[in-house]
């Protein structure tokens, strides 16, 4: 069986067919255009060019950001570069025949989608996934059901709050997981250092540039030994061990999944942070929880929409 995933980005737009073992057979990937006009006839002509490489799909998932209607495909609210999509069908959009299902999802709910059916996930009734990126993304699946609330927002884990007088987030909250764990946060604040002139790698590398400096590149330095680098990811990451603590408390899970660009940092940051949850939590549950980097290695996200197809209902 071969799907069509199709991950629609604030700046690219990525689509692919998948198969059954989630393997990517053919994909491409276009701007995103600022209007729905110019939207279409680039997604459609880049559909029509997979159709030519692959075969039509047994059904095709579709992940975006914003809150999404799952049982209609409608984008319900997206603020930012995509809002032209707001009030609109994501399955309308394809241009393929009526008989061929279209499933959409946000891009968090995707990415568990495809860990549950590829990665991590598989055989686990109760997980946690957070995508740390330039924001916190967040899913959960609780007893064998993916929670979507009662206005479809729950699993937007980037939102809890960790510091009731910290920094305003683009929610209207202050203090959200995401304005101090994420990329934006984390380059945030090395950045500011390097406007100060502390001493450090960073400094050094990026004085005249400080908008150069990655969240990479920050941890990095961090593992080679400079203390700026290594203060600001400590603090983060105490942040994050803080916040997933919290969770587990909450949803008692199997395990917790994390993906998302910032998990390229791999054990440099999953060790620091196991630590820190199971310090913070292992007073009541008595239990580690498994803490894992996501395994379906697929940053495009066309994998974890694909997953949208094959994902159990309910």
């Amino acid at each position: 069986m071969v799907v069509l995933g199709i991950d629609i980005g604030g700046t690219q737009i990525r689509a692919g067919m998948v198969d059954e073992k989630g393997a990517i057979l053919a994909s491409r990937t276009i701007p995103t255009p600022n209007d729905l006009d110019g939207l279409l006839p680039s997604l459609q002509d880049a559909i029509h060019w997979l159709l030519e490489a692959t075969t039509l799909p047994a059904g095709v998932g579709i992940g975006c950001k914003g809150i999404i209607n799952p049982d209609t495909t409608e984008v319900e609210i997206l603020p930012g570069p995509l809002h032209f999509l707001e009030g609109l069908r994501l399955s309308n959009l394809t241009g393929l025949p009526m008989d061929v299902p279209v499933f959409a999802d946000n891009d968090a709910r995707s990415a568990l989608a495809g860990e549950r059916i590829w990665g991590a996930a598989r055989g686990h009734d109760n997980v946690l996934m957070l995508t740390l990126g330039g924001g916190v993304g967040g899913a959960v699946i609780a007893n064998g059901h993916l929670l979507r609330g009662h206005s479809g927002v729950a699993g937007h884990l980037g939102h809890i709050t960790i510091d009731p007088d910290g920094p305003l987030c683009a929610c209207g909250n202050r203090g959200c997981l995401e304005t101090v764990f994420s990329a934006r946060a984390i380059e945030g604040e090395a950045r500011a250092a390097v406007h100060r002139g502390c001493v450090s790698t960073l400094t050094r590398l990026f004085r005249e540039q400080p908008q150069l400096a990655t969240c990479r590149t920050i941890f990095q330095a961090a593992s080679e030994g400079d203390a700026l680098s290594i203060a600001i990811v400590s603090k983060a990451i105490r942040r994050l061990g803080a916040g997933i603590a919290g969770l587990l408390h909450v949803f008692d899970p199997e395990l917790v999944i994390i993906g998302g660009q910032v998990a390229d940092a791999g054990e440099e940051l999953l060790e620091p942070l196991r630590e820190e949850v199971w310090n913070r939590s292992r007073g009541l549950l008595g239990r580690e929880v498994p803490l894992v980097e996501q395994q379906v290695a697929d940053n495009s996200g066309i994998v974890g929409a694909a997953g949208l197809v094959m994902a159990p209902r309910g």
